[in-house]
């Protein structure tokens, strides 16, 4: 696994997010879009891909999955799939949706991107747990960021 710094991918991932959550916001004109993951934190490395958040009504949650489908995305298998959150991937580049339902618990995904860009240590520790992970299997990757993500949402707000 390989992490680039961000002056080496963060500007590209804004403008693809720019690009689109037009496209998003055309097909869900009630979504809320929102950009996350590292690119979305200044001064985090990243393996170079784009997350967005989507966030809609439950109403709207299975037409949404395959409205968002046209834009040439596939739900993606082997991740958490519930009736609040739907992850699909892009056929076409690095770019993932995490759709999620109003008022649900996945919410998280804002609090995190939020409480990194409040905090310069804590993106600090993010990127060494990041770079300390180069070269181990992508299982192991994952377990260590979801054990960082759970110890920062369980933090206070009040963190700088």
């Amino acid at each position: 696994m390989q992490f680039f710094p961000p002056d080496q991918y963060q500007q590209h991932c804004q403008q693809l997010f720019e690009k689109y959550k037009n496209q998003i916001l055309n097909l869900t004109p009630y979504a809320i879009v929102e950009h996350i993951g590292s690119s979305a934190i200044p001064n985090a490395v990243s393996k170079g891909d784009l997350d967005i958040y989507i966030e809609i009504p439950q109403k709207y949650f299975l037409e949404t999955i395959d409205n968002l489908k046209k834009l040439n995305f596939k739900e993606k298998l082997d991740t958490l799939r519930t009736n609040e959150l739907c992850m699909l991937e892009s056929l076409d580049n690095d770019v993932a949706l995490q759709i999620v339902t109003s008022g649900s618990v996945f919410r998280f995904f804002l609090i995190f991107r939020d409480r990194l860009k409040e905090s310069p240590d804590l993106v600090e520790q993010y990127n060494a747990l990041k770079r300390s992970c180069t070269g181990i299997p992508q299982d192991r990757y994952r377990e260590l960021k979801a054990e960082f993500i759970q110890r920062v949402l369980k933090m206070n707000n009040d963190i700088k």
